[in-house]
This record gives structure tokens, C-alpha cells and sequence, in this order.
């Protein structure tokens, strides 16, 4: 079985990241844009990670420039913005497409394992989130009008199992 840490990305520093290291926490993964009505989720999606990394959650942020052109900043531009602006601390990836036949393969997987609304699974916008179990499987995609304060308690049940 495929779980997400059969995979790779390459972090905001253009280093390759094993999504393995991750393996055995909860794992809430976003697709992130810096000019996007949804943009001070950040801040929310920060206070997650702050109050839950030493419980063995991570946020891992991924930039994608598909969704109204968001996300136009190199790498450096877009770490610069989210820490100046949200003092975001959670990892952030390389700039990925989520969609189309350039999606990153995670993404694939992850709209696949957890589809959106009527079965779909592309992903619609900027700051849908992905709530992966301690094993790797995905438990949950949430739209992004839900607010990462509004997933405490799922977060808090995984951390339970």
C-alpha cells in the first residue's frame, strides 16, 4: 500500500526531503499561496504546528502558482513573505503544481486517497488541506474556507490513535 512516505519533495531551499522522516506523526499538508484571499491562514496554520509540534504533528506548506497566478515569488521571496508577515516556522516546499499533468506526484496521491467534494478530485483552490494518520494514510481533505483552528480536534483524535 502507497502511504506518503513513499514520496519526495523538495524543500523552499531546493534540498530533496524523504516524506519518510515524517513517518509516525500526524502530518497536516497545504497547498499555499502568498496573495490569496486566504493568504492569513498562514497564521493559523502556524499556531497548529505551534501548539502541536512537540506532540508529533507537522504542517507542511507547499507553494502553487496554479490557482490565480497567487504564488508569482521565487523561492526566496515566498520563505521572506511567510516568515516577515506570518512567522511561519513549519516547513515549506519547492513551488509544485497540484493539478494537471505537472502535479506533483503527493498531490496526486493525496486527491486520490481523499477526494473532494462529489468525488472530485481536483483541487480547487489554494489552502486545501490534508490531514495524513501516524501510518501515512490520508484521513481527511477539508476546503479552503476551513480554517486550521477548525481541525483541532481531528488533529487531536489522530494523535490519539
Amino acid at each position: 500500500m502507497t502511504t506518503i512516505y513513499d514520496f519526495k519533495a523538495d524543500s523552499l531551499a531546493g534540498e530533496p526531503v524523504d516524506l519518510g522522516a515524517y513517518r509516525g506523526k500526524v502530518l497536516l499538508i497545504v497547498n499555499t499561496a502568498s496573495n490569496c484571499g486566504f493568504t492569513p491562514q498562514y497564521k493559523g496554520l502556524e499556531a497548529v504546528y505551534r501548539q502541536f509540534q512537540d506532540k508529533g504533528v507537522e504542517v507542511l506548506g507547499f507553494p502553487c502558482n496554479q490557482f490565480g497566478k497567487q504564488e508569482p515569488g521565487a523561492a526566496d521571496e515566498i520563505g521572506a513573505f511567510c516568515e516577515k508577515n506570518y512567522g511561519v516556522t513549519f516547513p515549506l516546499f519547492a513551488k509544485i503544481d497540484v493539478n494537471g499533468a505537472a502535479a506533483h506526484p503527493l498531490f496526486k496521491h493525496l486527491k486520490k486517497e481523499a477526494a473532494g467534494l462529489l468525488g472530485s478530485e481536483a483541487i480547487k483552490w489554494n489552502f486545501t488541506k490534508f490531514l495524513v494518520k501516524k501510518d501515512g494514510t490520508v484521513h481527511k481533505r477539508y476546503a479552503p474556507l476551513t480554517k486550521p483552528e477548525e481541525l483541532m480536534a481531528d488533529i487531536q483524535k489522530l494523535l490519539a490513535e
